[in-house]
């Protein structure tokens, strides 16, 4: 029986991956200490999810470890000899970083390098697949000339007619404390690959999202929001107009890419996975949507200060992705995103 191991395992992605593998007769070893309840408070809680795991998905084996623990994550790598990795564990709001810096890099950068390490030493050869994020370009989005419509910004620059490139510069631009740990990360992950010969890929992730996300405002965007027209809780929309874009993407379509990785691997290699244009809406136009599933009208509150280091337009450009791992697309409508989360809260 092939077995991988799970960082994050109880966060959105981590356990879309859990449930991918399992059914797949994979021994799945999951890593988390809920540290995200630490990081946002009983709201970003996700014990419900491992317990939801444990109870439903057989061959899971729970792992409570913090993953700036070197020396206890390289003897369990070293125990396990996983023949794949996935690393979604994080500090995932680069609002939050401001506030924890220390316990931010060291999560994001350190706890990255030490899973890479115990890889390296004990099991070179797995597949190593590293949830990176969009924010590695920190604001150089912003600097592409742009057009506004009634509900959206858009790229009027035709070079990015199908959204960000893996091209584009990562330097010499804000990205926020998160962003400067997350580009730490995903450079040492293209390191190991390249440096090493070891099977590694990051994944820049645009708004990952599914019915099994603990969205809290900090971090979350469609889970959030959905909870707060669900609960009829003002959302608050921070600049912009309330017309910044970002494309999103089903859990399950991120898992199944990964599985797509692992199958046939790569080293050092880097892609932008998003739910492209296609899944694309700005805030005004999610509440439009999140309304005309549930009836009920959203209530906000505009605030005219925007995020430090937000993109005002993000989507992913696929060509890529698409033409590295042609047997893989995007499955799951941005309709179906907000159904399925909608679904959930209700």
């Amino acid at each position: 029986m092939k077995k991988i191991l799970v960082t994050g395992s109880s966060g959105l992605i981590g356990s879309e991956v859990c449930e991918w593998f399992g059914r797949k007769g994979w021994a799945v070893h999951g890593i988390d200490n809920n540290q995200r309840a630490v990081f946002f408070g009983t709201a970003g809680d996700t014990r419900w999810n491992q317990q939801r795991l444990q109870q439903t998905l057989p061959g899971f084996t729970h792992h409570e470890i913090d993953i700036r623990h070197r020396d206890e994550l390289v003897a369990l790598v070293a125990s396990i000899q996983p023949d794949a990795i996935v690393h979604a564990a994080a500090q995932p709001s680069h609002d939050k970083a401001a506030q924890i810096p220390f316990d931010d890099f060291d999560t994001n950068a350190v706890g990255t390098l030490n899973l890479l390490e115990a890889a390296r030493r004990h099991v070179p050869e797995a597949p190593f697949v590293h949830m990176s994020t969009n924010k590695v370009y920190g604001d150089r989005p912003n600097d592409i000339t742009l057009v506004e419509t009634e509900t959206r910004w858009d790229y009027a620059d035709a070079a990015f007619a199908h959204g960000i490139p893996e091209s584009l510069s990562i330097d010499q631009c804000k990205h926020s404390l998160f962003g400067a740990g997350k580009v730490a990360a995903d450079v040492l992950v293209q390191e190991y690959g390249r440096y090493f010969g070891m099977p590694t890929v990051c994944l820049r992730g645009g708004c990952l999202t599914g019915p099994n996300h603990s969205g809290v405002e900090l971090h979350g965007f469609l889970s959030f929001l959905v909870r707060c027209n669900v609960e009829g809780r003002e959302y608050h929309i921070n600049g912009y107009k309330g017309k910044q874009v970002r494309d999103n993407i089903h859990s399950a379509d991120v898992a199944a890419f990964i599985e797509a990785f692992i199958a046939a691997p790569r080293s050092g290699e880097v892609y932008n996975l998003g739910g492209g244009k296609a899944n694309t809406c700005s805030i005004l136009e999610a509440f439009d949507l999140v309304a005309n599933i549930t009836g009920k009208p959203m209530r906000y509150r505009y605030l005219e200060q925007h995020r430090e280091g937000d993109h005002i337009c993000y989507y992913s450009d696929l060509r890529k992705i698409r033409s590295h791992y042609p047997g893989w697309d995007i499955t799951i409508s941005l309709e179906e995103c907000f159904r399925q989360i909608v679904q959930r809260m209700s």
